[in-house]
């Protein structure tokens, strides 16, 4: 066989439990990893209290953090493209949910510092592994919306976890450890790993026909089963076979400029969320607010991140993409510094959740929006180097926001959240790449009679 038709033999199925069962998985590996990735915010006004931790040593560790996802990203796409997608979604999620574990019995920073970094090594890499994998297993005309049912699910691991913080951190002064055995959790993602099946696109990007055939066709019996004859998909169109993508690829001028597009994107993205969320119980706590009333309104503020999601799937297949990130990163701006221009308890809940409420519902639309923008070939590497240079752009972030706020005050902070959003707004505006079209074109091409 020289062309297995992955693409629109995937395409032309009907959701079934094939489809369920992988949305479950994914999302549950996206609900620790959005449960974890805040695990150090969450605690860090513990710690300053009981380890005496200065602004600037949370700022250092919260960097490194950043550093780690970068390496976890670069190293995702490789491990994606050598050894398959579905191997590296569970390899990465072990390695998170270790290292979590390892986090419990941190015993001073340096320690809760290695560890978080390798934790962070581990959240980035799975993500971009999942945003590939969701990409490359549902039909392109409800991929976007299954991204954001998968984050939608995931999403809940933020205000869980915030929730669980804020009545377990301040019981004593080793119950802050819980948090992060909490996190560690996603290890059982290993329960899946029966029901989940490679990425035929993969296999057949590799030159692997015979295989993804067969995995093809073990998709299709399981739904042809529960949902009667599959139509005839619509003719192959041929992939260039590549074992694996060299990092040089991506200076050529079809990848280079969705590549810096998209840099900008994760850049803008992860400086603005990141700054917000990663800092809003410590900062808050600076000024005045109780240890356990800061991680409380930030735990109720997260409330509004599956909700966020869950308005990204409404509108995600419906609308252009780019024009949907570009008034989801504008409302984001707006809100988030009405967040930072306030003291008081109601109007902080009601922008924070505002912000987490977009900010989700920006974030799966660009899980969904990234790899479209490549083809088979380059899309892990595509989308592992612009989230992880976007991630390792966050490694200067808490040094600038800790920098701002001991040199021009609370407010200064939010000010350059603020401004982050609107630059990726703007640069989305201007150069952002159209992608509705192209999915609108896949899906009518599988409307086709179903065999008798």
């Amino acid at each position: 066989m020289q062309h297995s038709n992955a693409l629109n033999r995937l395409d032309r199925l009907p959701v079934s439990r094939f489809h369920k069962v992988t949305l479950l998985a994914v999302a549950f590996a996206y609900f620790f990893e959005f449960a974890d990735i805040n695990s150090f915010a969450t605690t860090a006004p513990k710690l300053i209290k009981l380890w005496g931790l200065t602004v600037d040593q949370v700022a250092y560790v919260t960097s490194l953090s950043f550093v780690g996802m970068f390496i976890g990203a670069i190293v995702a796409g490789s491990m994606a493209d050598r050894w398959g997608r579905k191997r590296a979604l569970i390899w990465t999620t072990l390695f998170f949910g270790v290292s979590s574990f390892a986090a419990v019995f941190s015993w001073d920073l340096v320690s809760l510092g290695v560890f978080r970094v390798l934790t962070s090594a581990g959240l980035s890499a799975m993500t971009v592994v999942g945003v590939v994998y969701v990409n490359e297993m549902y039909p392109s005309a409800i991929r976007g919306k299954y991204q954001a049912y998968a984050i939608a699910i995931g999403i809940c691991g933020t205000p869980v976890t915030n929730l669980i913080a804020s009545a377990v951190v301040p019981l004593n002064d080793w119950s802050w450890r819980l948090v992060y055995l909490w996190g560690s959790l996603g290890v059982l993602l290993v329960l899946f790993s029966g029901r989940l099946k490679e990425s035929p696109r993969w296999l057949e990007s590799r030159g692997e026909h015979a295989a993804a055939d067969a995995v093809l066709t073990e998709i299709e019996t399981a739904v042809a089963a529960e949902k009667g004859p599959l139509p005839e998909p619509a003719p192959p169109v041929a992939e260039t076979p590549s074992a694996k993508a060299p990092l040089r690829l991506l200076l050529q001028k079809k990848y280079l400029l969705p590549t810096l597009l998209l840099s900008v994107l994760w850049m803008t993205q992860t400086i603005g969320f990141f700054g917000y969320s990663s800092w809003a119980p410590t900062l808050l706590a600076k000024e005045g607010f109780s240890v356990e009333k800061s991680v409380f309104y930030v735990a109720l503020t997260t409330v509004g991140a599956p909700l966020g999601c869950y308005l990204a799937s409404l509108v995600t297949d419906r609308f252009e993409r780019k024009w949907c990130l570009v008034a989801f990163g504008t409302v984001i701006a707006v809100c988030g510094l009405l967040y930072g221009l306030t003291f008081d308890p109601v109007l902080i809940i009601v922008f924070g959740f505002l912000v987490n409420l977009f900010e989700r519902g920006y974030t799966a639309l660009a899980y969904a929006y990234s790899p479209e923008l490549f083809d088979t070939r380059a899309r892990s590497l595509g989308t592992s180097v612009s989230y992880g240079l976007g991630r390792l752009s966050n490694a200067a972030g808490p040094l600038i926001v800790a920098a701002l706020y001991t040199g021009h005050g609370y407010r200064s902070v939010f000010y350059f959240i603020a401004g982050t959003w609107l630059v990726g707004a703007v640069t989305l505006a201007a150069f952002g790449a159209r992608t509705r079209a192209a999915r609108l074109s896949d899906a009518e091409s599988q409307r086709v009679r179903v065999p008798a």
